[in-house]
């Protein structure tokens, strides 16, 4: 037991020192970034995301450039039951001196992000890095997003390889399915409320 947790501990700092050299995308767009995504890759070595990868699931996302610069994120995406229910995400990222970098603090999780947009074709894919924090502990997320809920096969690999060299095992580099898209919040708000539509807040992402 005591190797096994020496060797976790050794991937998630190995995972943060190679965090610390990506940097954000040069000649960042905000206003480009705007607009609904597909989450479709997800990779870290967190104890969460391997205890429960299994279930999880493509989401959607909504990126919306504020006037001050922020970045307003919206997450939605399809829970495993049988009843259709939703989980719901929502975060104001804050930009920071550097273009493409952003930071956010999650209260209910407790963890404070350090996201930086690292590659992107806005019409296409989008590859965001967040080093996550809570209590000292650092660990570090991957997400591939796509203007289309169907990737190619070279944005897999492209993903994959970037994980890789960030220190994130291959078993934890995932692709995520699609199981469908929830509905806008705006269309829940205009509906009466039914009892198969369930919605969370938010997800330890």
């Amino acid at each position: 037991m005591t190797t096994v947790v020496l060797k976790m501990l050794c991937v998630l700092l190995c995972a943060v020192f190679a965090s610390a050299d990506v940097l954000p995308m040069a000649d960042f767009d905000i206003e480009k970034m705007g607009g609904k995504w597909y989450l479709i890759g997800f990779a870290t070595n967190s104890k969460w995301f391997v205890n429960n990868k299994a279930d999880m699931k493509m989401g959607t996302a909504m990126m919306r450039p504020t006037e001050d610069g922020d970045l307003d994120l919206s997450y939605a995406s399809m829970n495993s039951d049988v009843n259709g229910s939703c989980w719901r995400m929502t975060h104001l990222a804050k930009k920071t001196e550097t273009p493409g970098r952003f930071v956010f603090h999650s209260q209910r999780w407790g963890n404070d992000n350090d996201m930086r947009v690292v590659d992107a074709k806005y019409d296409e894919y989008g590859l965001i890095h967040t080093i996550k924090t809570k209590e000292g502990i650092s660990e570090v997320l991957n997400k591939l997003y796509s203007r289309s809920a169907v990737l190619s096969d070279d944005l897999k690999e492209k993903f994959r390889q970037f994980s890789l060299d960030n220190g994130i095992l291959e078993e934890n580099i995932a692709i995520l399915p699609s199981v469908g898209e929830c509905p806008d919040v705006e269309v829940l708000q205009s509906q009466t409320t039914s009892a198969s539509q369930t919605i969370s807040t938010e997800k330890p992402l």
